[in-house]
Parts: C-alpha cells; structure tokens; sequence
C-alpha cells in the first residue's frame, strides 16, 4: 500500500498532538507493564494479564491525556502474544481518538531501517503507532526512511537527544558547545523547518525530541536551543523519577511549552482500580499545568 494511502486527511503529527493538548492538557502516560507492577495489580505476568492491565490502563486515562507511550520492550518479552496485546492497544487507541508513541527506540541503517520504519510509521501495518522513538546514533541521517514515512503518513518521530541515565554522558554530552547532542537537536530543528517549508505552516511540527525530566541545565551548558526546534519534547522521568514542575522549568526554559511530560509508574501504581489510575494521572496533569 503506498504510504499516503488512507493518511491524505489525516493532519500532521504535530497539529494533532497540539489538539489533544488544548482538548485535554499536556501530560503522556507511560504504559509500563513490568512484571513487579502486574504482580501488584493482581496480574499473572502472561499475555492475558497483560491484556487486562493495558486495556484498563487505556480505557482510565485515554480520555485525560494528550497521548500514551506504551514500553515495547514490554510487550516484546512476551513474544507474538505480547505483540498482539500491543495491536490491540494500538488499534483502541486509534478508534478513540487517543494518541501512541511507541517507545520502541528503533535505529538502523538502509533497508533495515525502511522496514523498521514501516512496521511503526507505516500505513496499515498492525504495529503502526502515531508515532515512534527513534534512537540516532548511527548518524542522524540513518534515520531518513523513518522521517520520510512519517511525513508521508502524517506520523511523528521522537529522536533520542539528551537522556538522563548516567551512561549517556559518554555519549550525548561529547563536544561541548558541539555535542552530540546539540547537534541532533539541530537536525530536528532543520527537519521541522523543511516540513513547513514544503506543505505550509503547522502549529508544531512532527520531529520531536526526547529530553528527560530530569537532565536540569545540560541543556543550556550544552548548547541545545530547544526552543528552535518548533516540534514537541518528550520528557519522561515525571514522578517515581523525581521530576515536577520546578525540574521541568529548570530543564526547559523557554521551550516549555512544548514538552511533554511524562509519568508512568506514579499513576500506574496507584491500580488496579480504573478510578484510581485516572485520579492519579488527573492530580499530575493538574501539578504540571
């Protein structure tokens, strides 16, 4: 099926993600479904209790925030069945009117990257997300087929650039004011550019970033102009990661109001009770307004 096939009325990612923020405010919640929190639900750790935590996750906080970002790897480890779970959310998600990114960190080069890119941006295909992590390094370019479906499809990506786990200083932060880092927010900054210059402006555009909640001023000393990128920022590690508000501020700035903070296991702890998870994700959107 050629990629713009069915996707020709569907808006950009980024025009999409900024209704459903005005609609129902800017928090992404994490569907982390590890063994230790389906064990506290009452859950078996097998496909069917994954099943049961997923669609009650779906069906509690679909409705109160602007997108849900389901782990892969989650889901992966329990094989097709796993997998299956995961289309069954996707294909909910979608029927709802509620927007996935796919926290699959995806990242290869040529053909391995396009069908990478078709299996999570692809039109029609069972996994196909709003949108997908990517993982750039490889080189930002490797990631083309991806960016490119995106754009055909009306999907979005989000391009790993600052993470806070310790070992990806060795990585991101190499350069100084010429990081790594700085320089994949440039690539997506270009890429957004690129996107309104050839189909007219767009609230916000379909390349995001992920940033983590919890980096505190790496960005400034880095020399990331994140409020240049004029595309949304993933900013997980709200909550059981430490992260509020006045962490957000000191992370972003300016670019503010284009994160997306995300929460998982400070909401979903707080199941198996439907109410109860909404309540939680309704008391942190409500913190971070």
């Amino acid at each position: 099926m050629p990629p713009e096939a069915g996707a020709a009325s569907r808006a950009p990612f980024g025009v999409r993600l900024a209704a459903a923020r005005a609609e129902r405010g800017s928090l992404c919640v994490g569907i982390d479904p590890h063994p230790a929190l389906l064990t506290a639900w009452g859950l078996e750790d097998t496909p069917a209790g994954l099943e049961r935590f997923t669609l009650t996750v779906l069906d509690a906080v679909g409705p109160v925030a602007a997108a849900l970002k389901p782990q892969v790897a989650l889901y992966e480890r329990h094989g097709a069945r796993g997998l299956a779970v995961l289309e069954t959310l996707l294909t909910r998600a979608a029927e709802a009117d509620v927007l996935t990114i796919a926290d699959a960190k995806r990242g290869d080069i040529g053909s391995t990257m396009q069908a990478y890119a078709d299996a999570w941006l692809g039109e029609g295909r069972p996994l196909a997300a709003d949108a997908v992590t990517l993982n750039p390094y490889l080189g930002f370019e490797s990631l083309r087929p991806a960016l490119d479906l995106a754009a055909a499809t009306g999907r979005g990506v989000f391009v790993l650039a600052l993470t806070s786990n310790p070992e990806g200083r060795s990585v991101q932060h190499v350069g100084g004011d010429a990081s790594v880092a700085r320089s994949i927010a440039r690539a997506a900054a270009a890429e957004n550019a690129a996107g309104r210059a050839g189909a007219g402006a767009a609230a916000t555009g379909s390349v995001g970033l992920v940033v983590g909640a919890t980096v505190g001023d790496a960005a400034g000393r880095l020399g990331l102009d994140l409020a240049s990128l004029d595309g949304p920022i993933l900013a997980p590690g709200v909550g059981a990661q430490g992260a509020g508000p006045r962490e957000l501020e000191a992370a972003f700035g300016e670019a503010l109001p284009f994160v997306l903070p995300t929460s998982s296991r400070a909401i979903l702890a707080a199941g198996p009770d439907a109410a109860a998870v909404r309540q939680a994700a309704e008391r942190t959107r409500d913190e971070l307004a």
